[in-house]
């Protein structure tokens, strides 16, 4: 249990004890600096502690956001300061035991002199101990707390006025409209967020977790998928519902994470892991109802599957390649600032955050489509509408990149690498001199995607040719990433490589005409898209990439690309549709086996815990 330590002077009626029992702590107090430092070290080391001043008065949730949240191991607001076990405590003990050294000595050094002096002029012992760390350089997150209160009152009069503000705001009201993510899709804000947070906090209130929701939204979300699969119009109806229902369980699970601040490593991975399993299992739902009523349509589930796929990693690399980047931050490109004055004009913010297709506008798209129409109609749909939105959003991207001169950091360029998946083929056409020159990555990279693309498309199934021109392709994907990712349009690399392997599955299997190859197809892609996806989780959580024996040993995205082109040109159609179902269940366990095991430990280990605010996917 973690320890909250009251210090100062205790107020007659103060609820302030109260209030940290409600939110956990186990109380103690203590008379003076001393025995505060006695008390922390008496705490168990492996449990959060806090410093909270007795006079404190405030909102409840206010002392919640500074005491509670997991992501930071160092958090205060006026009066109360809390941190977490390892590099959190350790800062905490350093300075108490200079705040005990300069409250018996007189200071023999500037950075002493300035921390007596702080304790001259501020005298609530969580402030002054906020007040050295932030002199120490630490990262001590300060939550906003908008109209909420928390403050150390000086004299009874200002104690009155401190409760008159906390009596005149309603605390629960401001909780619940912070459990909804501040910049979110129409949909989402205006259609599932209104009702959806009061079924977070009803969770919050029955002692259920964020992970627990995400799983029942994934669940609901499977039911669906099986209720398309039954090809009837009833299955349909029944499968589009229970669509709108796993999303509405979807938002709920980061509400309820942001209502009681449950925020943990494990969860974001699941968050986001179920929600690309969600999606594209009901793709594969209305594939099979579709084929039950007479229709194949698992190219179109295939190629919606690789659009969004490709999509995805678009976003992501553009972001990864300008983590860091002060013209990034600044917004200062002639495209971001036009970005800047459409925003400036409320319908437009909305327009185009619809137009885009986040994931809340896609699955009601989604929903409603399969509920009205067919399978056919909603993939036939929905690929207009993802690849205008891909379109859209790729080339502003292009066109910031183009006039914002980039400053890549080597984190970026590292994480650009991780994103590319390069496996032991390209490593070793890499290491050969003079493979590729400073600026011609992206160039490579497009050739050997378009040549290999054409090859597959123009020449059919069990031809020799693609063979040879896939050699090329893994040339080009090693000379492109030989030397640092390092220019400014060097993130559409590993795009191009997911739309190159990706569509030579896709195009292969649908030119070899046996039954079974596009499932089997779509399952290949959708192990390998885990594992690309599992590398984007762990990027975000700044956990690095996955070990490097993984990506060799599922072959890098150049290895794959080639085994599939070499089967298809040595194996009949029927026992091509074997060996790709094979190949999907080898990477499907290997990929999966190792990115359980790695976020089960990191859980365990007490990874930082951490949650994606960002526009949903």
């Amino acid at each position: 249990m973690p320890t909250a330590i009251l210090t100062g002077q205790p107020v007659p009626g103060s609820s302030i004890e109260g209030d940290l029992r409600s939110l956990g702590f186990d109380v103690r107090s203590a008379t003076d600096v001393a025995d505060t430092e006695t008390l922390i070290a008496e705490s168990p080391c492996d449990e959060r502690v806090a410093v909270v001043d007795a006079r404190f008065v405030g909102h409840l949730h206010a002392l919640r956001l500074g005491l509670t949240d997991p992501r930071f191991p160092l958090a205060a607001v006026p009066g109360a300061l809390s941190a977490q076990p390892g590099a959190g405590r350790t800062a905490l003990t350093r300075v108490l035991a200079r705040e005990i050294s300069a409250s018996g000595d007189a200071p023999t050094n500037p950075g002493k002199a300035a921390f007596a002096a702080s304790a001259v002029a501020v005298d609530s012992l969580a402030d002054r101990i906020a007040f050295a760390l932030d002199a120490d350089g630490a990262d001590i997150h300060r939550p906003g707390l908008g109209s909420l209160t928390a403050a150390v009152p000086a004299d009874p009069e200002a104690r009155d006025e401190a409760r008159r503000a906390v009596a005149a705001v309603d605390d629960e009201a401001v909780r619940l409209k912070s459990a909804v993510k501040s910049r979110d899709g129409f949909f989402t804000t205006f259609c599932v967020s209104p009702y959806s947070r009061y079924l977070a906090r009803w969770c919050a209130r029955r002692g259920l977790t964020p992970n627990q929701v995400t799983t029942a939204s994934l669940l609901t979300a499977l039911i669906a998928a099986g209720c398309a699969a039954t090809g009837t119009r009833g299955g349909y109806v029944t499968a589009g519902l229970l669509l709108l229902v796993s999303f509405v369980l979807d938002c709920a699970d980061g509400q309820l994470a942001r209502y009681s601040l449950q925020y943990s490593t494990l969860g974001a991975w699941l968050d986001a892991t179920f929600d690309r399993a969600k999606e594209y299992a009901f793709y594969a739902g209305l594939a099979l109802g579709a084929a039950r009523a007479g229709d194949d349509v698992w190219a179109l589930a295939l190629g919606a599957m690789v659009l969004q796929s490709c999509r995805h990693v678009v976003d992501f690399a553009f972001n990864e390649a300008n983590a860091g980047d002060p013209a990034a931050t600044a917004n200062t490109s002639p495209t971001a600032a036009l970005s800047d004055r459409l925003d400036g004009v409320g319908w437009t913010v909305w327009v185009r955050r619809m137009i885009v297709l986040p994931i809340g506008e896609r699955w009601a798209l989604i929903a409603v489509l399969t509920a009205l129409t067919t399978p056919r109609a909603t993939f036939t749909v929905l690929l207009v509408g993802c690849g205008f939105a891909a379109t859209y959003t790729t080339a502003g991207r292009v066109l910031r990149s183009l006039t914002r001169k980039a400053q890549r950091t080597e984190r970026a360029a590292q994480a650009l690498a991780d994103l590319a998946d390069s496996g032991p083929l390209a490593e070793l056409v890499g290491r050969v001199p003079g493979r590729t020159t400073g600026g011609s990555r992206l160039l490579l990279a497009l050739e050997g995607t378009a040549v290999l693309i054409f090859a597959v498309w123009a020449c059919g199934y069990g031809s020799p040719i693609p063979v040879a021109l896939s050699v090329l392709y893994v040339l080009s994907a090693g000379g492109a990433v030989a030397l640092p990712l390092m220019g400014r349009l060097d993130w559409l690399v590993p795009p191009l490589f997911r739309a190159a392997e990706y569509g030579t599955v896709l195009l292969l299997a649908g030119k070899a005409e046996a039954n079974g190859a596009l499932p089997a197809a779509f399952g290949l892609v959708a192990a390998v898209a885990y594992h690309h996806y599992d590398t984007v989780y762990r990027i975000r959580g700044n956990a690095g990439a996955p070990p490097r024996w993984l990506v060799r040993a599922s072959g890098g995205h150049e290895g794959r690309t080639l085994v599939v082109v070499v089967l298809a040109a040595l194996l009949t159609a029927s026992q091509f549709v074997v060996a790709l179902t094979v190949l999907a269940v080898a990477v499907a366990l290997l990929v999966l086996a190792e990115s359980i095991r790695y976020w089960v430990i990191a859980h365990q280990g007490g990874a930082p815990a951490v949650h994606d605010e960002g526009v949903p996917a």
